[in-house]
């Protein structure tokens, strides 16, 4: 690859070498956060050993045929939560600026306005395709397993290589939509009470131009409770405990990732909270969780109830669903668990 800053490439190599040197098992998005460069930098100057290889763009045309590869693991993060899952891409519609992916396995939505480049990456003996944003960050990571047919991931590879690969450009993403109100006005109750499906909340968000805890906050203790931080964990424990099917969802700014199934295998190692399933790893962060909501949305197919988890500043952690799919009521056994940690009743 043909770098334009070559010895800045060269500086980051050594950096992340002194690095490793102390701490081997150092992980290269905590490196970049050291160094205060964006992942992307580390992985293009081939820091640590890291084989890169740029591929064309737009990320769609890629996604659209991750389904060749048979079965991966899917990797999606925020900075507190970490969530992988095993299995295929399938029925993956990209268009220019959403896309869904909407196998049993790997469920994702997709937004593709920050969305930028696209790497082959091997780096320690794993093959993966990696996704990132327009600021070098990264969303989303394609993980090949020993289930995984390599013929066909090598062939991908090679046909969307770049033939002119160039050191990659970065900036800071535009800023996340304004929400200028900062109290809920009196009619988004009557709003809230008016939805007919979960996926009206962002619109009703947008309408009223308030954010999400904005919402929580202002729509009344029989829609949405605040709750004890410590009760993810309990939630977590509680659903294995019970063999409930629950759905937890992790995102960024690009792209949200969907579990749907039961759990079993629960790990604490200091902040981090780890689900530890074969097909399933959840690695959540319990000490940045500030604010913790019962939010219980009404729809055609009767109440659905989710636990959301938030930041100091207000951005999401995690979101935990009973498993359910449209068309389908919400599971008793979830509905039963949430509304038994509620202090007032939920409306019904």
């Amino acid at each position: 690859m043909n770098f334009p800053l070559e010895s800045q490439a060269q500086a980051l190599r050594d950096a992340v070498e002194q690095i490793r040197a102390a701490e081997p098992k150092a992980r290269i998005r905590a490196i970049a956060d050291r160094l205060d460069v964006p992942e992307l930098a580390l992985v293009a100057a081939g820091c640590g050993g890291i084989r890169a290889r740029r591929l064309k763009e737009p990320a769609q045309d890629i996604l659209k045929e991750l389904g060749v590869l048979g079965r991966v693991m899917a990797l999606t993060r925020n900075q507190w939560a970490v969530h992988e899952r095993h299995g295929r891409y399938e029925d993956v519609r990209a268009g220019k600026s959403m896309g869904i992916a909407l196998g049993p396995d790997i469920d994702l939505r997709l937004f593709f306005n920050i969305w930028g480049s696209v790497w082959a990456v091997q780096e320690g003996g794993r093959d993966s395709l990696q996704f990132f944003d327009r600021a070098g960050g990264a969303l989303h990571k394609v993980y090949v397993t020993e289930e995984t047919d390599r013929a066909a991931y090598e062939a991908l590879v090679n046909r969307f290589l770049d033939p002119d690969p160039a050191w990659p450009e970065y900036g800071e993403l535009p800023p996340p939509e304004a929400t200028p109100v900062t109290v809920a006005p009196e009619a988004l109750r009557g709003d809230w009470l008016a939805m007919q499906d979960t996926h009206e909340f962002h619109g009703l968000l947008r309408k009223h131009q308030i954010d999400r805890l904005t919402a929580l906050r202002g729509a009344g203790e029989d829609l949405a409770q605040r709750v004890s931080n410590d009760l993810a964990e309990r939630v977590i424990n509680d659903v294995a405990a019970q063999a409930i099917p629950f759905m937890c969802f992790v995102g960024n700014r690009g792209i949200v990732q969907i579990h749907s199934g039961p759990i079993a295998r629960i790990m604490r190692a200091g902040p981090w909270l780890n689900i530890l399933e074969p097909h399933f790893n959840l690695h959540l962060d319990t000490t940045a969780i500030a604010e913790t909501w019962i939010v219980n949305r009404p729809t055609s197919d009767g109440w659905v109830t989710s636990l959301e988890c938030f930041t100091t500043t207000g951005e999401m952690v995690v979101q935990f669903f009973g498993a359910r799919k449209p068309g389908v009521p919400e599971l008793a056994s979830w509905r039963r668990l949430l509304t038994g940690y509620c202090a007032q009743p939920l409306a019904a």
